[in-house]
């Protein structure tokens, strides 16, 4: 006899709130590592050695978008047992990845070449072969998203950041140079790969039927498209600053962009990790779809805005303070890529539930169309000669484009777009009100007091929403019970 769908759904609320907890810890955790590693490696090589590298980063990124054809995906929201079907993805996978390792091998040196960095072709070979190892181990990591595991995860993600970061920075003191990164990030991989394997919820098992090959990758194929011009939607502005103003000008774009993404990390990363395993078992019950994505949307924004905003208005003193005057252009393009990253924690909510809802074909031209505008809006930005303006493109593009895009496409599946709006606005002002006020501190205090100031000012824009967070986090909880 089957489980009873109220049966098998319930405490499914505090199970997702429990496994975000984790993702939370997990992300800080894995955050606070890569900014501490990435500070000291940042002083020890310089721009041009951590341009090189991030030559190489931005096609290791650009190859583990489309690595696993988007079939993985397909375990998290299976209707049923995915036994039946991970001894084919891992097929899939593992076939693709070794297929895209070979291409990222031979084509290393036309790519380091035409991105103005000779220099990067032993790195992109090297990095190329994580390629391969996150093709073997795509299926355990979706087993573990499906059932929720974040605590299990978090042991394998923190050996994976902490063991590359040591390595990392071993070798670059001892002149490795940009093959320190390369090197240290494949050590992790590899070890957290094995990880993976012992933590599956399913025994590790390669296999082929045809039949679920065929309906996976009718499944996956748009979503790989997809997830293909997430990236270039990503990176094609590191792309064009690359090969537009050289690595150098890429180095100081690289590491705004890293400090911008800290938001997006901390917490628009671990909601993805719950939120689509969530959404995907409750799918067909639309009063508690609405009520799940306004608690995700409130938790989310109640945080994220005061951080992504504050970050901008701190800019300068931070880039000044933490990595030294060297660094003094990336502050602009951190101003303008921190505002960005709240349209981009936004966009990828939006991309999570239209992925489980199944609108993959109008999701695949929505992003089309972002990857249209961003192409020319950053192109003509980088041929001013000036770095920000690049991060400025990004921004005009997500406000002007891609956010009423997913905001329509949420309107016509039912989704209450005009409500949410009405909830998050009170947010957003308070924290545009915040970051004015650093802001002024900034342009009128040395760098520590101005940090001090921006610390403060995002604790009291939390402080005040302390109590709605709460209830909702306890909503969540109790969502489905």
């Amino acid at each position: 006899m089957g489980t009873p769908p109220q049966t098998e759904s319930r405490g499914l609320g505090a199970r997702a709130a429990n496994a975000l907890g984790w993702s939370l810890v997990n992300t800080a955790a894995s955050r606070f590592g890569t900014l501490a590693i990435g500070i000291v490696l940042a002083r020890v090589l310089g721009p041009q050695e951590f341009g090189t590298f991030a030559v190489a980063v931005v096609a290791l990124l650009a190859i583990l978008a489309f690595n696993d054809l988007g079939v993985s995906l397909a375990i998290v929201r299976w209707a049923d047992e995915p036994a039946d079907i991970a001894p084919t993805v891992t097929s899939v996978t593992v076939l693709t990845s070794a297929v895209l390792t070979g291409l990222v091998w031979v084509g290393a040196p036309y790519y380091a070449t035409a991105m103005g960095a000779p220099a990067a072709t032993d790195p992109v070979r090297w990095l190329g072969m994580a390629i391969f190892v996150n093709g073997l181990v795509a299926t355990p990591a979706a087993l573990m998203q499906r059932e929720m595991l974040q605590k299990q995860r978090m042991v394998v993600d923190q050996v994976n950041v902490w063991l590359g970061a040591f390595t990392s920075l071993a070798l670059a003191l001892t002149g490795w140079g940009a093959m320190s990164l390369a090197v240290g990030r494949l050590v992790g991989s590899v070890v957290s790969a094995v990880m993976f394997v012992v933590a599956s919820p399913l025994p590790y098992r390669i296999g082929w039927d045809r039949d679920v090959a065929r309906r996976l990758l009718v499944f996956g194929l748009p979503l790989a498209g997809a997830s293909v011009l997430v990236f270039v939607i990503g990176y094609l502005d590191q792309l064009l600053v690359g090969g537009v103003l050289g690595p150098v000008q890429l180095g100081l774009y690289v590491l705004a962009f890293n400090l911008a993404s800290w938001p997006v990390s901390l917490f628009s990363q671990p909601l993805r990790g719950v939120a689509p395993a969530l959404f995907a078992r409750v799918r067909e019950s639309p009063e508690v779809m609405v009520s799940g994505v306004s608690l995700f949307v409130r938790l989310l924004l109640g945080v994220s805005a005061p951080a992504c905003l504050v970050l901008a208005a701190a800019a300068g003193p931070l880039v000044a303070l933490v990595y030294g005057q060297e660094w003094a252009g990336s502050a602009p393009v951190l101003a303008w890529l921190a505002v960005f990253a709240l349209v981009r924690i936004l966009a990828e909510l939006c991309y999570d539930l239209l992925v489980v809802i199944g609108s993959t074909r109008l999701l695949l031209l929505t992003q089309l169309l972002w990857v249209l505008a961003l192409a020319v809006g950053a192109y003509v930005a980088a041929q001013s000669g000036r770095v920000w303006a690049v991060a400025v493109a990004q921004l005009v593009v997500g406000l002007v484009v891609v956010l009423p895009l997913y905001l329509w496409q949420l309107h016509r599946v039912d989704l209450p777009v005009r409500a949410l709006g009405g909830q998050v606005a009170p947010v957003v002002g308070a924290s545009v009100v915040g970051a004015g006020v650093v802001v002024v501190g900034a342009t009128t205090l040395p760098s520590v007091a101005a940090l001090g100031l921006a610390g403060v000012v995002g604790l009291v824009l939390l402080a005040v929403r302390r109590r709605e967070l709460v209830s909702d986090w306890q909503r969540l909880r109790s969502l489905t019970a």
